[in-house]
């Protein structure tokens, strides 16, 4: 039985469906996740996409991983390929509804990363959402583990500060934190090696290639450090 003409959409009306929650959505991000095999509309006889109501929740599920669970592409394909076989998609490391992050002692708490906080905070905001006091922040800012944007503190900013807090019950103090903030520099340095390539061919496929890749290095660098840690405080026991 042939689906009727309407039960298809073109890439411009699936654009202008995604848009109110993915507001940075391009027709390019689409035609790389085509690409990469996470979706694969029909093609009309003169070579036009057209994709059905199943493309458009697939694109959801893709785009709602990688914002919210942070999940690289090739786990969200892998859970793609679960759901198609009517299998349950293994689940997020802890259960949890975003990515997480294991911490020194197995447990585990959550993390995020990509894309930039739309939080927009004053820097007494900053100080009464995360407990720290003036002093402590000034002495972040000074070492380079918190800088506003502009005039406003970010989610990023926040996250740091509120771990600050709660390291300071422990007597773990601001300049203890620096080799934190030098290990950070020397990871995104790396991933930049990997991803400038693919910048610099300027081509919309190659960026999202790039967003893409600097995503799964950062995470694959924070399972390794937090393996790491967790190997060297085992043999201390």
């Amino acid at each position: 039985m042939s689906v009727p003409a309407r039960a298809y959409l073109s890439i411009g009306e699936v654009l202008n469906k995604l848009r109110g929650d993915f507001p940075d959505i391009t027709i390019s991000k689409i035609r790389f996740l085509e690409s990469e095999g996470l979706i694969e509309p029909q093609r009309t006889p003169s070579g036009y996409r057209k994709f059905t109501n199943t493309d458009l929740e697939r694109l959801r599920y893709v785009l709602l991983a990688q914002r919210d669970q942070y999940l690289p592409l090739r786990v969200i394909k892998e859970n793609l390929d679960a759901l198609d076989r009517g299998l349950q998609p293994a689940p997020v490391a802890g259960g949890a509804p975003a990515p997480r992050l294991a911490t020194v002692d197995g447990e585990l708490a959550p993390a995020s990363f990509g894309e930039v906080s739309d939080l927009r905070l004053s820097r007494d905001e900053l100080l009464k959402a995360s407990g720290v006091s003036e002093e402590q922040l000034v002495e972040l800012e000074s070492h380079g583990l918190i800088a506003p944007r502009g005039r406003h503190y970010d989610g990023d900013a926040l996250a740091i500060a509120r771990a600050v807090t709660e390291m300071a019950g422990f007597g773990i103090e601001p300049r203890h934190l620096r080799s934190f903030k030098s290990a950070a520099d020397r990871e995104i340095g790396l991933i930049e090696q990997v991803i400038t390539p693919l910048v610099r061919q300027k081509n919309p496929e190659a960026k999202a290639r790039a967003e893409e890749v600097q995503r799964e290095i950062a995470s694959l660098s924070v399972r390794l450090h937090a393996a790491l840690v967790r190997g060297g405080l085992h043999r201390l026991r």
